[in-house]
């Protein structure tokens, strides 16, 4: 380990915003790092695996629940990993309902648009179904 490195240095080696690593420590994702004589955070190479871990689950879309389970299944090795499998097949369902959502989206604006006269606001497609009030609110799968 490294003498460790400020704040400001730590966010840069990991790509994580400062006040988002004293968020991730404040709830417990990050250990409080060791500090200074005159109170300032130093972190290690540790830490900055740790951010980095973070940050790339982040990235994928794990709420913090599920990354604080992932942490924990990291830091004891000899578990069995059923645990991070069944965080990261949840994770997937929730991908594929999202990219079921947005194609419904993308089949109803290109009918929006299919169906527009590109003519005067009065006979706009677009706007009518916008003001069609009883268009099925959850169709796309909201």
């Amino acid at each position: 380990m490294s003498a460790g490195f400020p704040i400001g240095r730590a966010a840069e080696q990991s790509g994580v915003k400062v006040p988002t690593i004293r968020y991730y420590e404040e709830i417990g994702l990050l250990p409080a790092p060791p500090r200074t004589g005159s109170n300032r955070r130093l972190y290690g190479d540790d830490e900055l695996k740790r951010l980095a871990f973070i940050r790339h689950a982040r990235e994928l879309g794990f709420d913090v629940d599920a990354i604080r389970t992932l942490l924990s299944l990291q830091d004891n090795p000899q578990q069995s990993c059923a645990a991070a499998d069944a965080i990261a097949r949840d994770r997937l369902l929730e991908v594929r309902a999202r990219i079921s959502r947005l194609r419904a989206l993308e089949r109803e604006l290109e009918r929006m648009a299919d169906n527009c006269a590109h003519g005067h606001v009065g006979e706009c497609r677009v706007i009518e179904i916008l003001a069609d009030a009883t268009h099925e609110h959850g169709r796309l799968g909201d």
